[in-house]
């Protein structure tokens, strides 16, 4: 009797292995009929959130990468890591400096925030991906900006510092057709 019932499961087995091989041949061919339209996007964004950087530092950042291409920006920044170019700021952000409410072309005033400028390295990248993507082919910032974000307590009632940033990237050529 022990001999039978291992009989029956082993045919049923077989049975369910026929019925299934149909149905994945069935499932192959009408995967294979349908077409893949990849349509592009306009616009390609990265955020960042809860970063750790200067909410003032990354404000000028902000303004000095604007209109340039991610990779220009890229550059940019690394040359402000070597302390080759200085980003430009103005008021609050450098004190006791008379100077420091002109123009950068003026004479105004700039500093090399690092650990913003390692910060926005990274979403640019993240950017420049994104934009891949996407399908942005002459990817330009068009929009670039940082918000304050939540300050959590650290030891003994002090806030941690936490910046929000949104950059944006459009197509130039999509971009001057627009404005004409």
């Amino acid at each position: 009797m022990i001999e039978e019932k291992q009989e029956t499961k082993v045919e049923k087995k077989e049975e369910v292995k026929v019925v299934e091989t149909p149905k994945t041949e069935q499932k192959k061919t009408e995967a294979k009929r349908v077409e893949i339209k990849k349509l592009g996007k306009e616009v390609a964004v990265a955020n960042g959130a809860s970063l750790q950087i200067s909410t003032k530092h990354s404000g000028s950042i902000c303004k000095m990468i604007m209109g340039k291409s991610p990779e220009r920006a890229i550059e940019m920044l690394k040359l402000v890591l070597l302390e080759k170019m200085a980003v430009p700021m103005r008021g609050m952000e450098i004190p006791h400096r008379r100077r420091g409410l002109m123009p950068a072309n003026a004479g105004g005033g700039g500093r090399f925030p690092k650990n913003a400028a390692k910060e926005f390295i990274n979403l640019l990248g993240q950017l420049k991906a994104n934009c891949d993507v996407n399908g942005v082919e002459n990817p330009v910032i068009t929009l670039a900006f940082s918000n304050l974000g939540s300050r959590p307590f650290k030891r003994e009632g002090r806030r941690a510092k936490r910046t929000h940033v949104h950059l944006e990237a459009r197509d130039k050529t999509k971009l001057n057709k627009k404005k004409k």
